[in-house]
Parts: structure tokens; C-alpha cells; sequence
């Protein structure tokens, strides 16, 4: 088997592209991929600093080597869940992959900084244990960033992620969530840009960009996602892709080349809620409390603290 674009001996085959490459070209066409996401989209402008949500998995650490391979000013931020047995190792991970790189690392603990776990604040507030972590994170991701000067988050959601969150939003015909799911999301009101980077790359091929760069990263999937829709909806696209290569692109592609800009002009013509600092932590909010604040109290934490920006 030869690389289609130099006939060296191929590794990788990419059955959505009918082509085969060898480790140079292929980590080529990943920082080629994400380098078009970028530009296509206008995510990061010149001289913009950029914080990548690292989880210590395959997609965030790929990212974070490609952004500074590409020549971004990229730093990380983890945040450490609780989750036995599985924060632990993530962070390790993280924590090797910036001193490998000499990159900056930014850690937020939940525990030792807010005073509750992933588990405790989902109990505490009713709330679903991906719920209650996709939260925290969310929140913490926005005031690293706000607080250490950063202009765009970049987060490392892959084509799997964007098709499978599109297949459920189209099951429920959720159209508020379908105008919000685009590449960028633009910052203001106290919010800091979101860009995904990856939505060109498959989770297969962010996979093997780490292995044949050599990047360790969290194999396990989190205990606590079991049973999580997501994981299903990214199962069925997987076995249709299985029969039809290519048919994840064409879904999520034609979405944003038909949809999606449709979608969020009349969400915007519509008007969203008013917004006003959080009484508790200055983050924007149309309730009398945020939504990570209610948890963190109902937790017994302090949702007070700020947010260290000082990195290892």
C-alpha cells in the first residue's frame, strides 16, 4: 500500500478521501486540516492568543500540538474533575504533553478550588453527571480566559462530535441548539470566542495523529458517560459511515453550508435573553444567580473563588 501523495509506504487509511498516506503526508494533511478550519472560518486573527480546553484525551492534545505547530500562541487549561481513577490520569497526560512541548498549562481543580466533584455537584443539583461537567467546564473555560487575557477558547471537538450532536438536534428538531452549532462561536457580553478547529477531522485520524507523533493521551473513555445519547448517536452515524464513507462530512458539511447561517440570523433576529453580571462571580447571566454558581453552592462550595491563571 503506497502514500497517494509521495508512494512511500502508506499507514493510514483515510476511506472518506479513497486514499492512503504515509506518516509525513498524513500528519501534513491534519495541520492542513485544521489550518483550513481556521481560515475558512476566521477563528484566530493575527497575533491572538488562544487557551485550548485540554481533557488529556486524544482530541484536545492533537489540537494543542497542531495550533502550535501552525505557529499559534497556545497555552492549556485543564480542569480536574474528581472522577476516580480517571482524573488522575488525564491530568497526568496533559501535564506530560505541555512539559514535552514547553507549553503552558493551566489547572483548575474543582475540589480543591470550588469545594465539589463532577459527582457531588451533579447530585446536589439534580443534574445529569455529563450535565453538571460539561457546566463546570464551560464556565471555567470562559473565565480562565477572560481572566488570563485570552482571546479565543478552542475547543477539541471532532467531526464525530459536531455530526453526532447535529444527529440529535435534528431527531428533537431543537432549532435554538442547531443556530448555536457552528464552528465559531463569537464572544461578547462577557463571553470569549469559542472556535473547533477539528470539525474537519475525524476521530479516527486525531487518534493516529498522536500515535505516529507519539503524544500519550487518555485512552479510557470516562466512567461516568455511560449510557450518554451522544455516545449513541456518534454509534449509529459510525455504522452508516461504516457502509457510506464520507457520509459524516456530508452531513455535518452540507448543515453548515445550508443551515446554519440561517438558523443563527433568526436566532438573532429573535433576540436572546438580557444579560447582567452574576452577583456571585461576575459571569454573564439571565438569572438572578448563574447556573455554576447555583451549583456550586448547592454543592457546599464556594463559587466565589477565582479562577488561577498562573501556569506550571
Amino acid at each position: 500500500m503506497k502514500c497517494r501523495a509521495c508512494r512511500a509506504p502508506a499507514v493510514v487509511e483515510i476511506r472518506r478521501h479513497n486514499t492512503t498516506l504515509c506518516r509525513h503526508c498524513f500528519l501534513g494533511y491534519c495541520r492542513n486540516q485544521v489550518g483550513r478550519a481556521i481560515r475558512d472560518h476566521d477563528m484566530i486573527g493575527p497575533g491572538q492568543r488562544v487557551l485550548v480546553a485540554v481533557s488529556g484525551g486524544k482530541d484536545s492534545l492533537a489540537l494543542w500540538d497542531m495550533l502550535l505547530d501552525l505557529g499559534y500562541d497556545a497555552d492549556g487549561v485543564y480542569v480536574g474533575l474528581g472522577i476516580d481513577g480517571y482524573s488522575q490520569p488525564s491530568a497526568d497526560h496533559a501535564r506530560a504533553f505541555a512539559r514535552r512541548r514547553q507549553a503552558r498549562l493551566v489547572e483548575v481543580d474543582l475540589r480543591q478550588q470550588y469545594g465539589y466533584d463532577v459527582r457531588s455537584g451533579a447530585a446536589a443539583d439534580h443534574r445529569a453527571p455529563c450535565s453538571a461537567c460539561g457546566l463546570s467546564k464551560r464556565h471555567i473555560f470562559d473565565r480562565a480566559a477572560v481572566e488570563g487575557g485570552y482571546d479565543v477558547v478552542a475547543t477539541g471537538h471532532n467531526l464525530d462530535d459536531e455530526a453526532a450532536v447535529l444527529l440529535g438536534n435534528v431527531l428533537r428538531w431543537d432549532l435554538e441548539y442547531m443556530a448555536r452549532q457552528r464552528p465559531v462561536l463569537p464572544g461578547g457580553h462577557g463571553f470569549p470566542k469559542k472556535v473547533k478547529p477539528l470539525v474537519r477531522l475525524a476521530e479516527r485520524e486525531t487518534a493516529a495523529y498522536c500515535v505516529l507523533q507519539g503524544i500519550d493521551y487518555q485512552v479510557e473513555e470516562c466512567p461516568m458517560a455511560a449510557g450518554n445519547r451522544h455516545l449513541g448517536y456518534k454509534e449509529a452515524l459510525g455504522l452508516i459511515e461504516e457502509r457510506s464513507p464520507g457520509a459524516k462530512a456530508v452531513f455535518f458539511g452540507q448543515f453548515l453550508e445550508r443551515a446554519a447561517a440561517a438558523l443563527a440570523g433568526a436566532s438573532a433576529e429573535a433576540g436572546g435573553a438580557v444579560l447582567h453580571p452574576c452577583p456571585s462571580c461576575g459571569a454573564p447571566t439571565s438569572s438572578e444567580l448563574c447556573a455554576f454558581c447555583r451549583l456550586v453552592e448547592r454543592a457546599g462550595g464556594d463559587p466565589r473563588r477565582r479562577v488561577p491563571v498562573s501556569g506550571r
